[in-house]
This record gives structure tokens, sequence and C-alpha cells, in this order.
């Protein structure tokens, strides 16, 4: 794959306000800074051509020499990569590209995780499930695309929602990233690339280099989503499918509005790409409501949805749907046939209880969410004043970005103490966001406090320590 260009204006942009006059740090260091903070956020996409030496010259108003010093010292220290005829392209030192993964010992406390345990709904929805069952015991119990009463329950909720939809316009399936995993089985093939956001949901990613595809990031910005930049690596890129999480996207919980949704359909419907959306977290929300579906912005748009019981209601049903046309939907029951012969049936009975009954207990399961949201951003200043976070809109996570690129190595001395950090380096492409962590705020006020009070002193030896010690101790 040829690397994606960036465009001198997008870099500018991109860079804001990086000269700091009265600094006393050359400005050639100041922009080199710059630049490796792009990278190491994400926001600079791997693999990305940057503009030759003269052009971000002229964009920046700064000297030739200074550009060119800048670049030959990221260079140096690994984070670009000069090719014969294709100038500057972005990478990750090699220290820096290995992803950490969830730890094989079991902590104290898990802080990778976000998610909640099940309410007493759960036990209300498998009694109900136990008691419609018999009718189903003549029965072989194969059943590929889903109990009928399941998808026209989850039909009637996307048609509520503004997306008309038929029970044949629905797949059960176990769990999203099963989904996923399928989806990506029927549209794709070895090296087919994937437009995903980054950062992204880890096991999309896992799904997705998995069936042989190469991931191909999208940087969010500070707020929203870059419509621009999805356009442009569509036309660079020509993926196979683009997956995006527009309801309280995991791990930033920023929610994409409707003019995006509709600008979104329509670059989908214009270009023909596929989009996979991921609506995992849509019930999952506090300020307002999300808007409808995506799907519902452009009816010609090749959209296909995701959806799960597991954040909404528990994780332990392992039930999840597709919603697509019925000749998808028809072509990935087929594919299905190659991998399993479909979902458990008390579960899928359980879950439809819980569909048509989740008015009932859904708000204060929110409300509960809220509360522990309040409870964790207090407890970040209190504890962490130098972390810098926006308020999620919905979801169960902060997006929390740390002074330094200390995230891998902060989660290491945390680990030691019986505490898993998700570090963003799990949500990014080949390493990125080591200045990152996520942290979940599923957990009750009480057992953040005591998690925080463990991990302050932790982060204060850290960062008291010299860059160079830092790097001995992670190498």
């Amino acid at each position: 794959m040829s690397p994606r260009r960036s465009g001198s204006q997008s870099l500018v942009r991109l860079l804001g306000q990086w000269q700091q006059p009265s600094s006393r740090t050359p400005l050639w260091r100041q922009l080199a800074q710059a630049l490796r903070l792009l990278i190491l956020d994400g926001r600079l996409a791997l693999d990305t051509r940057l503009p030759g030496e003269r052009e971000l010259a002229s964009a920046l108003g700064i000297s030739r020499t200074t550009t060119a010093s800048a670049l030959a010292q990221l260079r140096e220290e690994g984070y670009l990569l000069s090719r014969h005829g294709s100038g500057s392209v972005v990478i990750l030192p090699e220290s820096k590209r290995v992803v950490p993964t969830r730890m094989a010992q079991p902590t104290a406390l898990d802080l990778s995780a976000a998610s909640l345990p099940a309410g007493p709904e759960i036990h209300q929805a498998y009694q109900h499930a136990l008691t419609a069952m018999p009718p189903l015991l003549s029965g072989t119990g194969y059943d590929q695309q889903g109990l009928p009463a399941l998808r026209e329950a989850i039909a009637g909720r996307y048609t509520a929602r503004g997306l008309e939809t038929r029970p044949d316009e629905v797949m059960i399936v176990n769990g999203a990233v099963s989904g996923l995993a399928l989806i990506l089985r029927l549209l794709t093939g070895p090296g087919d690339r994937v437009v995903v956001d980054h950062p992204t949901y880890p096991l999309a990613i896992a799904a997705i280099e998995g069936a042989s595809c190469r991931p191909v990031g999208v940087a969010l910005p500070s707020h929203g989503w870059d419509v621009d930049g999805l356009a442009a690596t569509i036309a660079q890129t020509s993926p196979r499918i683009a997956y995006l999480m527009p309801d309280f996207h995991n791990p930033t919980g920023r929610c994409m509005d409707a003019p995006t949704r509709e600008s979104v359909a329509r670059l989908a419907a214009r270009t023909r790409t596929t989009l996979v959306v991921d609506e995992t977290m849509v019930d999952l929300w506090m300020d307002a409501p999300p808007p409808p579906p995506l799907a519902a912005f452009d009816s010609a748009a090749p959209i296909i949805t995701l959806g799960s019981a597991s954040k909404s209601f528990w994780g332990g049903l392992r039930v999840g749907w597709i919603r697509a046309p019925a000749r998808t939907i028809a072509a990935l029951v087929q594919m299905r046939e190659t991998l399993d012969l479909g979902s458990p049936l008390l579960e899928q009975l359980a879950t439809r209880w819980l569909i048509k009954n989740g008015d009932d207990f859904l708000p204060a399961r929110r409300q509960r969410l809220m509360a522990h949201r309040d409870d964790c951003a207090a407890l970040l200043q209190e504890f962490f004043p130098r972390w810098q976070w926006a308020m999620p809109q919905g979801g169960l996570s902060f997006w929390v970005a740390l002074p330094d690129a200390l995230a891998t190595l902060f989660a290491t001395h945390a680990e030691s103490a019986g505490i898993s950090l998700g570090t963003g380096t799990r949500f990014g492409l080949q390493g990125a966001f080591d200045r990152f962590l996520r942290m979940p705020f599923s957990q009750p006020d009480d057992v953040l406090r005591e998690a925080f009070t463990t991990l302050q002193p932790i982060w204060t030896s850290l960062v008291g320590q010299p860059v160079m010690l830092r790097q001995r101790k992670v190498i």
C-alpha cells in the first residue's frame, strides 16, 4: 500500500499554535516536538507521507533550514522514514510498537475493562426465558438467523428510532465482535484495507487483522469526526469497508451529531463504501439521546449496523445482531454455516424480554452511570490534576491524555500493585496513543478512590524520573 499524503494545510491545522515565542527552545526543536506529539497522539496517522521540506516551510512561514532540522531530528528518533520517491513517512520507533495485551494473571482491580455488572433485571429475564422455552424444545434448536420473536423486537426498536426495519433485515449473532468477524469474512479478502477511527475499539482491530485485512486509521480531531479526512482516506486507499462507532465512541465517549451522520452517509452512498456501524454503546447516553441510526440518513448508502446486548444489559448474555438489507442478511446466514450453527436460544429469549422491558430499568441504569461518571471526574481532578480529558457524552469511560508518553510504563508499575490499566496503545495501530489511558467509570466511588490512592504515588514517581531512566526501565 502506498503511503497516504498529508496536505500542508491539513498539517498546519493539526499543529495549531505550535510556536512558543517566549521559549528558549530553538524553533526547529519546537516543530519536532509538535510533530512528535501528533504522531504519539495518533492524530498524524502512521504511514502518512509528509509534505516536502520546501512546501511545509512555506505553509508554516518558517525557513526551510528550520523544517529540515526538525524532520532530521524525527528521522533520527525513529518517527520518520525516508523512502526514495516518497519523501518522509510517519512511523513509530521500534521500542513503541509493542502493544500490551490483557494480563494473564488476575489483579486485585481491573481498570482495563469498561463494562457493568448484571442488574436484577437479568435474573428476571432468564426466569421469563425459562418459561418461554418449552415450545422450542420440540425443534432442533439450530437457527442461523435467530429467533423470529427476537428479530421482530430488534426490528421494532430500529423502526422506533427512525430506521424502518423488517425482521428479515436482522440477524442474531454471538456478540458484536462475532458479527464484525462474519461481515469481514463475507465482504473482504486477505490484504484488503478497512478504514477505522483512530483510536478505535481494540477487538475491532483484532478482528480486522484476524481476517488478514489492513486497518487504516482516520485520526479523530479534538472534537467530532473529520469527514474530510475520512473522504480523503477512502479516495486514497479504496477500502473494502469502513468501521465506525458514532454512538458514544469507544474509547472517547463522543457522539456523532446529525449533520455529520448525514455527511458520512452521503459519502458512503457516493463512494459505494460499505460502512459497518457499531452501536454497542447506543443505550448508554447521559446528557441527551443520540440521533437516529446512521443508516437512516441515506437509504442508498451501503450501511450495515451492529448491535449488542452486552453494554446495555450484561456481557454474559453474548447476544448481538446485524441489521442490513435482506439480501446481505441472506448472504451472511449462508456464510455463517462455515462458522457455527446459531446462537443459544435461552439467551435470545432473555434478550427479547430485556428489549421489551428496557424502558423500565434503562433510565435508572443511565442515572447510576452518570453518577459514576461525575464521581470519577471529581476523583481524576483531585488525584491527577495534570491529566486532561473531556466529559464523555455517554459510554463507560474517559479518554485521558497524559502529560507525556508514559501510559505503558505507568500500566506496568500499576500491574505490580495489583491494578490493571487500559493503555491507549490498545486502541491504536502499531503502538500509537502511548500518551493516553482509557479510564472506565463503571466502578463505584469508593473503589476508584482506593485505586487512585494506590496509583497516585506511582505516577508521581514516574514523572519525577529523568527521561533516560524511564527509557532504561522500559527496556
